[in-house]
């Protein structure tokens, strides 16, 4: 009867606390979406919930954020800046900002076919013509991943910082972790409820290394929608599928006859330029390389000009200018 009551108090006690945590991290979603709410459409592409932000006059430009991240990434700087050149269209991918899952993927997590199709769609359905395609981080493996499956509707590729090429060794703890029981049921729940700014901020400083980050930036990418359960757990399961298909798609690369333009920084620690930028600069017939010494992972923040550059260049060299 004792181990029954003393089970049983166990039961209720970690049922009590996880409607607790269940209760808070509702609270701060709500929080998040209410200071951030979506800045463009939101599209219904075959029954899945797409958030497109367009903004700009010019050729058109396709926006994909990296992992984790959102469209903001993309209107903290580069759109104001350059809304005057070119018409952008950054798109949430999905379980991202405001985009929705996939509502008939194959699997578990969408693949990069089933984001890049996504994307075009979206892009279509907002009388996107013959596009830029920009991708950074995760981003740039689905931008490849839509020159591929999409290149008759595709100007020209710019790469910033992606992830392009088969690596060897382990990922980062945090995807190692949240691949597991304990990472999904436990870690992302007590993240989601209880991170705050000071985490944050140390995460963004990881990320950008060794370059600041932004003044202004956090606020405006609401690292509460980035938090949310479903991100993280989508995210995660993203990253943690994403080497078998980069080992699949990177034999694929010489297929891309547009121009391609690729940014990307030296002192990068989380896509080495040595592993990602130089062998795909091997593989394209039409590419132009931009090694920007010391830089981290966001060249688009840390080196604006050399990346405004670039985009500005592929247009150039794709005769939309």
């Amino acid at each position: 009867m004792l181990k029954g009551a003393l089970l049983l108090g166990a039961v209720l006690g970690l049922t009590g606390c996880g409607v607790a945590l269940d209760k808070r991290i509702k609270g701060r979603t709500a929080k998040a979406l209410a200071e951030h709410p979506p800045t463009g459409q939101i599209l219904d592409v075959n029954g899945t919930k797409v958030h497109v932000h367009v903004e700009g006059t010019g050729p058109d430009v396709v926006l994909i954020h990296g992992a984790g991240g959102n469209w903001q990434d993309f209107t903290f700087s580069m759109v104001p800046k350059l809304r005057g050149e070119f018409r952008f269209i950054a798109i949430d991918r999905p379980a991202h900002g405001h985009t929705g899952r996939i509502a008939n993927r194959a699997s578990d997590v969408e693949s990069l076919a089933e984001q890049a199709d996504l994307l075009h769609a979206a892009a279509t359905m907002v009388g996107a013509k013959k596009p830029i395609i920009v991708g950074q981080s995760y981003g740039g493996a689905v931008a490849l991943a839509y020159g591929l499956r999409h290149g008759q509707d595709v100007s020209g590729l710019v790469i910033v910082s992606g992830v392009s090429n088969p690596w060897e060794g382990d990922l980062d703890i945090w995807y190692r972790l949240t691949d597991t029981w304990f990472g999904r049921h436990v870690l992302i729940p007590v993240t989601s409820a209880f991170a705050n700014d000071q985490r944050a901020i140390e995460t963004l400083e990881s990320i950008f290394t060794p370059d600041p980050v932004p003044e202004g930036y956090l606020d405006h990418m609401g690292y509460g929608l980035a938090i949310r359960p479903s991100q993280l757990k989508t995210n995660a399961m993203m990253v943690n599928s994403l080497l078998p298909q980069i080992e699949a798609q990177s034999e694929h690369y010489g297929e891309l006859t547009m121009p391609v333009e690729i940014v990307h920084g030296t002192a990068d620690t989380i896509v080495p330029f040595d592993v990602h930028a130089v062998p795909l600069s091997q593989k394209l017939p039409d590419v132009e390389l931009t090694k920007l010494d010391g830089i981290g992972h966001m060249p688009h923040h840390a080196d604006e000009p050399s990346t405004f550059a670039a985009l500005r260049r592929a247009a150039e060299r794709a005769g939309l200018r």
